[in-house]
Order: structure tokens, then C-alpha cells, then sequence
């Protein structure tokens, strides 16, 4: 045994002299599609920031849409996953094991994410694709929005607060004071609360902002506007808040106060209103960019930052029967103001 066993080896050695190393092994970037051909292998780190249902609904449609390209392009794309769940020392060892295993590129969904792998990456040669940052400009990800400028690019969920003020007055021209919860800590906020508090000023409605930065200090903030007597409560597009939602909803709902938002998965999670973009769509063009750059050879620098139309409001049906609201009469209110109005069931997470 021992002698047929030398046998083998010697001969395997020669079939690598004779045929070249590659033929006995392939590449750790190339593997064999069922077909039998070589299909290369890109693998793309994507990092959320937190669990929250707009959040991972742009993953799943990151990861759904990266998987259909690939079978269409012959390509496969290995995706490393990883949550920091807003903590800043995970999100920079994250960041470091996509480093050290050499991915091709980074995805970042939301802005502390963008921001942290943009700057982990200055100087190298790995390109930085963002997901549902609402002003790239102000974070300082990119010199404009049409030219980049540096090694990152994405897709933006820019908030139209003008709209949202709009509409909460067109369901209650009334008005007389609206609440601002929000997390100051959050870039996200900082120019929609800035461009509420301008609008609402102009309009003599009183403004009353109240803050936190965990989902416990959120149910307190909640707590004090239904004290403080608001008419209505606007939030854009906050991951704190958002992940508090489901705790606070009914809070709201209880004291007839009806919560306008800057995501559909807010209303999904209980709130009144959610308006803005189509996050099943942003995740898909987030995975369109990610492709252009690996395959095409895209440069992120000239590759204009992907903004959408915010034109869709989707109401929760659990919200408007407290409040004692009819959807056809709210679509018939709000679809001056809208390219598109939607109703939704209160659920944790959106159905695939």
C-alpha cells in the first residue's frame, strides 16, 4: 500500500510539471459554475448599523439583488455580513476583519457606517459603497452629490421635510403645536429637524423638541409630548427612534396624537405616517452600484450619488382606526401632495 501510495504522488507531481501548477489547483477568486466554466468570486463586506426594519429591508435587497446579477453575469458574489448594533469599537473591528480579509468592497448602510469606512479606507484602493445616508454632503462623505470626488459613492435616502409638513397640515389645517422627537446624536436628523422647525416658525405652529438616545430615553421623550399636549409629532429618518417604535407607538395612539415619519417601516412598526423612499428599491440600487464598480470597472469618485423621489406616504391601518380615520378620505387629502399613498398593517419586520 505504502509503495502505490509513493506511485500516486510521484505521479501527481509530474502532472503539475507537465500541466503547470494552476492545473492542480484554482484560484481562491475563480470557481467552477455548473456549466463548468470559471466564474469569479468578489467579496463584498456589507455593515449595518442596527437592527431596524428599514435598515435590514436595504440588506436583504443588497444580498437578494447582488445574488440575481451574479447568476445573470456568471459571477458569484460572497457576501461577509456583520451588524456593529450602533456601538463604534464593534463597527471599527468590523471594518478591520473586512481589511484583513481583503474584501473588494465595502458596503455601508446608514451614515456612521459610511463614515467610518471612508475614512478606514483613505488612501487604499478599496472602494466604499453607501446605502441610505440622507445628506452625503453635510457628512462629508463626498465634495457633491454629482461628483463624489473620492473612493465612495451610494444611495441616499434624502428626507423632502417640506412634504411631510405639508401633508400633516393637509390632514389638520389646524394645527397649533407639533412635537420633534428625534436623537441628536443622529446626522441623519440634524437638516430635516432644522428644515421642520423653519417650516412650522413661518407658519406660527409652536414647536416642542424632544430628544434621546436609547429606546428607553425615546419612551420617556414620547411620554412628554402626549404631556405636553402636541397636536402632532414628526421624526425623519432616525434609526433611534425608529428602533423604539414598536415601544412607543401606542403611547401615541392612546392619546390620539398621530406620529408623521421619514420611512415607510415606521408606519410598519405602528406609526401613523411614513413618507419617503422605497428602501426595497434603495437596496436594490445599492446592489447596482456595487456591481457597476466590481464589473464594469466604475470609479466611485464620477459615479453620482443615487437620490430617489420622496413621493410615497404609507398610512398604518391600526393608527387610523384609533385616530378615526378612513383611508379613502386620507387618499383623497394626501395624494395632491404625493406621487403615491399606501395602507400597511402593524407587523416587526417587512414580508420577503
Amino acid at each position: 500500500m505504502k509503495k502505490v501510495t509513493k506511485k500516486l504522488v510521484a505521479m501527481t507531481m509530474i502532472g503539475c510539471l507537465l500541466f503547470g501548477l494552476s492545473a492542480c489547483g484554482k484560484s481562491a477568486k475563480e470557481e467552477k459554475s455548473e456549466e463548468g466554466k470559471k466564474e469569479k468570486t468578489y467579496t463584498v463586506g456589507i455593515c449595518n448599523y442596527v437592527d431596524d426594519a428599514s435598515l435590514n429591508q436595504i440588506v436583504d435587497n443588497i444580498k437578494g439583488e447582488l445574488d440575481r446579477i451574479g447568476k445573470e453575469k456568471n459571477v458569484n458574489f460572497e457576501i461577509s455580513y456583520d451588524n456593529c448594533n450602533a456601538d463604534n469599537a464593534v463597527l471599527s473591528q468590523i471594518i478591520t476583519n473586512f481589511q484583513s480579509d481583503g474584501v473588494d468592497l465595502m458596503v455601508g448602510v446608514a451614515t456612521p457606517v459610511a463614515v467610518a469606512m471612508q475614512s478606514a479606507t483613505e488612501g487604499s484602493d478599496t472602494p466604499v459603497i453607501f446605502s441610505a445616508v440622507s445628506d452625503p454632503v453635510a457628512a462629508g462623505l463626498v465634495e457633491s452629490n454629482e461628483a463624489p470626488g473620492a473612493n465612495i459613492t451610494g444611495t441616499s435616502d434624502y428626507l423632502n421635510t417640506d412634504a411631510i409638513m405639508e401633508l400633516m397640515l393637509a390632514q389638520n389645517p389646524n394645527l397649533k403645536t407639533v412635537g420633534l422627537l428625534y436623537d441628536q446624536g443622529q446626522d441623519s436628523s440634524k437638516t430635516p429637524i432644522e428644515n421642520a422647525k423653519a417650516f412650522l416658525e413661518k407658519k406660527n405652529i409652536k414647536v416642542i423638541e424632544r430628544t434621546g438616545t436609547s429606546t428607553d430615553e425615546i419612551q420617556l421623550a414620547a411620554d412628554a409630548l402626549v404631556a405636553d399636549k402636541v397636536d402632532a409629532v414628526f421624526t425623519p429618518t432616525d434609526n433611534t427612534v425608529m428602533t423604539a417604535e414598536l415601544s412607543i407607538y401606542e403611547t401615541f395612539l392612546k392619546a390620539k396624537i398621530p406620529h408623521y415619519t421619514g420611512a415607510d417601516s415606521f408606519a410598519l412598526n405602528g406609526a401613523f405616517l411614513g413618507y419617503g423612499v422605497d428602501y426595497a428599491n434603495l437596496g436594490k440600487e445599492t446592489a447596482a452600484m456595487v456591481a457597476d464598480v466590481l464589473l464594469n470597472g466604475a470609479d466611485p469618485a464620477t459615479t453620482p450619488v443615487k437620490t430617489f423621489d420622496n413621493g410615497t406616504a404609507t398610512i398604518n391601518t391600526e393608527a387610523m382606526e384609533a385616530l378615526s380615520l378612513d383611508f379613502e378620505e386620507l387618499k383623497k387629502i394626501f395624494e395632491p401632495h404625493c406621487t403615491a399613498v399606501k395602507e400597511i398593517d402593524t407587523a416587526e419586520s417587512f414580508e420577503e
